[in-house]
């Protein structure tokens, strides 16, 4: 199965996740700092509209940072209802724009993570997929707008649920979703993992 592919059955999953929730759940915070899932979801959406000349429109106001682009993404898709979100969930379910770059992987890994950030805040745990973890994992590490080797330089991360490893160092080992989770910086994840390498990674998250 193509990335894109991959990419298309993790909204599928997002979708059902997403249909089911109640107002209270929608309003609820998420991983993402200062973010309610409304939020995030409005924030994954945000680029999926823009052709190549409105997404260098967008950046150019956002001076060329990821942060400051997101945050006019978000307020220009965050006065959306849930309704209207799902609407637009369900025409771009294939990715498009920007998330389609790289193949998709860009949608797989951004879509896997900031399912997990609005998952993990309302104790709505899931089993990925392995198929979908390693290329997620992959990009998450290696991609220009998430770094996340930097974050995890120095230890050998493990997972304990499927066949993966990555770097060198003391072992890190947990869950591929808590280590992908760890990757993209989020430091609830950190309590998941253990092994020699785990305090490490826990003062590098939360300063």
């Amino acid at each position: 199965m193509s990335v894109m592919h991959l990419a298309r059955a993790e909204r599928e999953e997002l979708r059902d996740l997403l249909s089911g929730l109640s107002p209270e759940q929608w309003r609820a915070p998420s991983l993402c700092a200062g973010w309610t899932v409304q939020d995030v979801v409005a924030h994954m959406l945000s680029y999926e509209e823009l052709g190549p000349r409105q997404l260098a429109e967008r950046l150019a106001r956002g001076l060329l940072s990821v942060d400051r682009s997101n945050a006019i993404g978000l307020r220009e898709y965050g006065t959306r209802t849930p309704e209207e979100l799902l609407r637009l969930l369900d025409g771009h379910l294939t990715p498009t724009g920007l998330t389609a770059a790289m193949g998709g992987a860009i949608a797989l890994t951004d879509g896997m993570i900031h399912q997990q950030d609005i998952r993990r805040p309302l104790g709505l745990p899931r089993q990925v997929p392995a198929e979908r973890l390693v290329p997620a994992l992959r990009t998450a590490l290696f991609a220009p707008t998430l770094l996340g080797a930097l974050r995890v330089r120095d230890v050998r991360l493990v997972a304990t649920d499927i066949d993966w490893s990555f770097g060198r160092g003391p072992e890190v080992r947990g869950a591929a979703e808590a280590l992908l989770m760890t990757v993209a910086g989020r430091p609830a994840a950190v309590a998941d993992l253990s092994g020699p390498g785990q305090e490490r990674i826990a003062r590098r998250l939360t300063g």
